[in-house]
């Protein structure tokens, strides 16, 4: 069993309820979201690869909510619901796309691992392992292409997840050095959940601390309690400050457990029971509500009105995804070409 430090929420006196509420209601949303949708799963409504992301929350609420994604990119890998729901995108078009209906926010085309919303600046969900690190990069450098050549207004900075598993494929390697050398706005964040698939990080890597790795390209590396959506918010506006004042991308190293098995398919017996529940003891959003509630911010009547409320969310998103049309064939020929 893997040695679990349980942590308390540092950081709530120095945040208002105002900031910190709509957190907890994100992280809550993302969570019901995802345990109906492994129901949905499991009565064959939602069919395909789907990779939940329960016990993460934080990563994704806490990094977004530290951006402003009117000039701010997101992209992620395939484990996408809750940096989508994270960065506004409606959970009706998320739960339509996870049933493959027209009204899903890629037209049911690509299903749990390509959630999509250019208006809201969010390229994905994307199902290669270590796919979107390389794009991510190029996102950013056009990012400073129109802010330096094109002599446009700032632009701002680029947030690549990933998780532990593809931080040892050569994409992250050959982009993090890219970065490096052009100093391009890119935050680079691994998802470091503990494990690639059903692999412990510490079976497959000579480092298990990988903020380390940016040593070798000369630019800053951090660590963060991804369980702490109060430490992901500022450690993610600290690193995009640095980004914009010191001109250098940023490795992110936030380390985070997810609670489910690496897909649907999963059942996940290559870890204990107990390391599991002591994981669970640092659940994001309970140590949250925890933290609040000592600080007088919420009682048990508020939380239950929060949840009440996004159970009819996600249930309404489901009634959408269940009364939306089937894409009509011809759509296979659309959206190839721009």
């Amino acid at each position: 069993m893997a040695e679990v430090e349980v942590q308390t929420v540092k950081g709530v006196g120095k945040h208002k309820k105002e900031f910190l509420l709509p957190l907890l209601r994100r992280m809550q949303l993302i969570r019901r979201f995802e345990e109906k949708s492994a129901q949905m799963y499991g009565l064959r409504k939602i069919g395909g690869f789907c990779h939940l992301y329960n016990g993460q929350e934080a990563v994704a609420v806490g990094a977004l909510s530290a951006l402003d994604l009117k000039k701010d990119y997101v992209l992620t890998s395939y484990r996408d619901h809750g940096h989508a729901i994270a960065a506004g995108m409606d959970p009706g078009a998320v739960m339509a796309e996870l049933f493959g209906k027209i009204t899903g926010c890629s037209r049911g085309k690509g299903g749990s691992m390509h959630m999509f919303d250019a208006e809201r600046h969010f390229l994905g969900g994307n199902g290669i392992v270590g796919a979107q690190i390389p794009m991510a990069t190029g996102v950013a450098f056009a990012q400073l292409y129109w802010e330096q050549v094109m002599d446009q207004k700032e632009t701002g900075v680029t947030l690549c997840f990933f998780g532990d598993g593809a931080i040892h494929q050569g994409a992250f390697h050959e982009s993090l050095n890219l970065a490096a050398v052009w100093k391009l706005p890119a935050i680079y964040i691994v998802e470091n959940n503990q494990f690639g698939m059903g692999t412990a990080v510490k079976r497959v890597s000579s480092v298990e601390d990988f903020e380390v790795k940016a040593t070798g390209y000369r630019i800053p590396g951090i660590t963060l309690d991804g369980m702490n959506v109060i430490a992901m918010h500022d450690g993610i506006k600290a690193a995009v400050a640095q980004t914009k004042k010191e001109r250098t991308p940023v490795l992110i190293d936030a380390k985070t457990y997810r609670y489910k098995g690496h897909s649907m398919s999963d059942p996940a017996k290559y870890r204990s029971r107990d390391e599991l529940e002591a994981y669970q003891e640092q659940d994001p959003i309970l140590i949250l509500r925890a933290a609040m509630g000592d600080a007088g911010m919420i009682d048990d009547e508020e939380y239950k009105e929060i949840d009440d409320e996004v159970k009819k969310i996600v249930q309404e998103a489901v009634d959408f995804a269940e009364s939306s049309d089937e894409p009509e064939l011809a759509t296979m020929y659309e959206d190839i070409y721009v």
